[in-house]
């Protein structure tokens, strides 16, 4: 990871640690580091925040200023650009969102010709034209045009992958206010479901406010006030997707990957018997795999690193408990629409309800602190002996029935705490006894 990369892109405040002139660099170099002397052809998608259209235009500036043909696809989700570019046949792909995060902020990600992530190398590549290095000029200047068909072209293959869905099911969507907005209308009434659209009324600025994937509040009270059978909850630029089962509970990504993997174990389609997680899964989740003998393999958090880890091994199911799930045999990264989907083909082929298929995995209580730091202690803390101290004691209380997590944010000023025990009250205790020490140390 470099100064300005983190593990999704580059991220910030729009106007301070992102502004136009950045995105404007960022495309050149990209342009040059992927393009070299082929004619490049780029997607550029973007989520619904009030920048995206500013960063937008600057990121293409400076990819056609390299004689790339730019096609604009609007607004569209993540996934999409990672799909649409290989559909296409285009030489790389850039979609302007920072996620979940407010709508203050904005991002940049970069996908290969394959539809995949940069890997680190190539990002460090680009990265050393932003921090200095001058891009070799060219007398090439590429051109711009806006795609009629992104939407219905992505929401197809969508609905490509659905088998047999009860049009019974009734169900709540939350679009966060953000690229769902544009797609889930479309995908919901080729799939002929009784769906029930909240927050997909977007206006630059209500991007995940107080809805989508990190406010499921809203989505549950819905659920249980019209009696549906199942709440699905994206993210900014759905990639993720969170659930709420028919009571009003919350169904995380731990548990939507153990349904998924329990429906591939028995109906043996998981190839090379294995799950794929990082190292914030749920302690539930590797036990889960344990019983059901299936294999557990724990990556750097990050949605990239789990996908990294499923192409060199050949597992097709992985994932991250906010919600990135990656079902690699229909998508190269996570993709919150088409989670949704797998799921809704589960429940209808079992004619289970939510609840009684997230029985197959009993999640252990966690908690997770984050800590505002300065910049700097984010490589500091781990050396730091009143830390490295506090963290053993906690480490040996929970006497084997439980964990400690301690890890800097990829994207944001913090330290993430996270503790698994047997007892929530305990482990709230032990994480702030954590975060307490980190905080008089680095805090801001």
């Amino acid at each position: 990871m470099g100064k300005l990369f983190g593990t999704d892109g580059i991220r910030g405040i729009v106007g301070e640690d992102l502004t136009h002139e950045l995105a404007m660099k960022v495309g050149e170099a990209a342009a040059y580091v992927l393009g070299g002397k082929k004619d490049l052809v780029v997607l550029v998608g973007r989520d619904t925040r009030i920048s995206g259209q500013m960063l937008a235009s600057a990121l293409s500036a400076g990819f056609m200023s390299q004689g790339a043909k730019v096609i604009d696809l609007g607004v569209v989700p993540t996934p999409a650009v990672s799909y649409l570019v290989k559909k296409y046949g285009a030489s790389m792909g850039a979609m302007i969102s920072a996620s979940h995060n407010p709508s203050e902020y904005n991002g940049i990600k970069l996908f290969n010709n394959e539809g995949f992530k940069l890997p680190d190398a190539t990002e460090n590549e680009i990265e050393k034209y932003l921090l200095g290095k001058a891009v070799p000029t060219t007398t090439k200047v590429g051109t711009y045009e806006v795609s009629e068909t992104a939407i219905e072209d992505y929401v197809n293959h969508l609905v490509d992958t659905a088998s047999d869905i009860r049009c019974d099911l009734k169900v709540v969507v939350d679009c966060a206010n953000g690229s769902a907005s544009a797609t889930a209308p479309m995908l919901f009434e080729k799939l002929g479901i009784d769906v029930t659209l909240i927050n997909f009324e977007y206006n630059g600025y209500n991007i995940n406010e107080k809805c989508g994937s990190t406010h499921l509040d809203v989505l549950a009270k819905q659920v249980k006030k019209l009696k549906a059978d199942i709440g699905i909850a994206y993210d900014g630029d759905a990639d993720r997707c969170l659930m709420i089962d028919e009571d009003g509970n919350e169904v995380d990504g731990d548990q939507i990957m153990a349904i998924s993997t329990y429906d591939l174990k028995k109906n043996k389609k998981l190839t090379n018997n294995t799950l794929v997680g990082t190292v914030m899964s749920n302690l539930g989740l590797v036990k889960f795999c344990k019983a059901n003998d299936i294999d557990f393999v724990a990556t750097k958090v990050g949605d990239r690193y789990v996908l990294e880890k499923m192409l060199e091994c050949n597992y097709i199911v992985g994932g991250e408990q906010s919600g990135h799930i990656i079902y690699k045999d229909f998508a190269n990264t996570g993709d919150g629409e088409l989670t949704s989907i797998q799921i809704l083909n589960i429940l209808s082929k079992e004619g289970k309800t939510l609840s009684e298929l997230s029985k197959v995995m009993k999640k252990y209580p966690q908690v997770l602190l984050n800590v505002k730091v300065r910049e700097e202690a984010k490589g500091q803390y781990e050396n730091d002996s009143q830390v490295t101290k506090v963290i053993k004691e906690v480490e040996k209380s929970l006497n084997g029935d439980g964990r400690v997590l301690i890890r800097a944010s990829g994207t944001e000023a913090l330290i993430r705490v996270m503790i698994e025990g047997l007892d929530q009250e305990d482990i709230n205790k032990k994480a702030k006894k954590i975060a307490d020490v980190i905080e008089k140390k680095f805090g801001i």
